[in-house]
């Protein structure tokens, strides 16, 4: 499948952009830029001026906190539902957090003076904007939450759940050595986790590709972060993706 005819080129499967209304998208689409995000791109390191806003289609990013040390732990992810860049109309012109691809795809990159103008320009586009923040936050607050007070094992099935309401598919191209990362965790914990649920029937993992099997079995198995952050996201973000 060519980029052109893939749904992912279409800028309008991003959950945000296909809720502009006609005036603003008509200014919003000759903006947009078509971009590739490969597994493990880095789009911003901690202090970066953030220059342009990236709206992914098919990909997910991961936005890490990275200790001086070099560990790193994940405090959201990001995919068709919504942006990274936040710090752009935030204010703040910069972030303490990496922002790496953590699963490919496509995405749509916008100028950041353009969404500055824009967030000051069109009451709909701040709202818009500011409920996926709200909704960020949520989901940042909650991990936090979580990797301090639940096990590995609720962790993983929290994290493939996020994932996977991002993915048009089942699968997920992930190392245990990355999901440790990810997570904060030594990787016997992610190894050990992830054996448990495929002995239980709810994933297969082989050579670093994760594919769910039991999706409500997941959902039983995962602690209550997941269900807080997806009630907040639905509630804000009430939004279907075009076909």
């Amino acid at each position: 499948m060519t980029p052109s005819k893939s749904p992912a080129a279409n800028p309008r499967n991003n959950q945000l952009l296909a809720s502009l209304s006609d005036a603003d998208w008509l200014r919003w689409k000759d903006v947009l830029e078509i971009v590739g995000l490969p597994l493990g791109l880095v789009l911003y390191e901690p202090g970066d001026v953030i220059t342009s806003m990236v709206f992914p289609t098919s990909a997910i990013v991961s936005m890490l906190y990275v200790m001086e040390n070099g560990a790193s732990a994940e405090i959201a992810v990001v995919g068709f539902e919504g942006l990274v860049g936040i710090s752009i109309f935030m204010g703040g012109e910069s972030t303490p957090s990496r922002a790496v691809v953590q699963s490919a795809g496509m995405g749509w990159r916008v100028p950041a003076q353009f969404v500055k103008d824009e967030f000051n320009r069109s009451h709909a586009v701040m709202h818009l904007l500011l409920r996926f923040t709200q909704a960020l936050i949520t989901q940042m607050a909650q991990t936090a939450v979580c990797n301090r007070h639940h096990s590995v094992d609720k962790q993983l099935c929290r994290w493939l759940l996020l994932s996977l309401d991002r993915l048009s598919g089942n699968e997920l191209v992930m190392t245990q050595e990355l999901i440790a990362n990810m997570l904060g965790v030594r990787r016997e914990g992610v190894t050990e986790g992830a054996l448990k649920l495929q002995d239980d029937g709810l994933i297969r993992y082989s050579r670093g590709r994760i594919t769910i099997l039991d999706r409500l079995g997941l959902e039983k198995r995962t602690c209550e972060c997941y269900k807080v952050v997806k009630q907040e996201y639905d509630r804000l973000l009430p939004l279907a993706v075009p076909d």
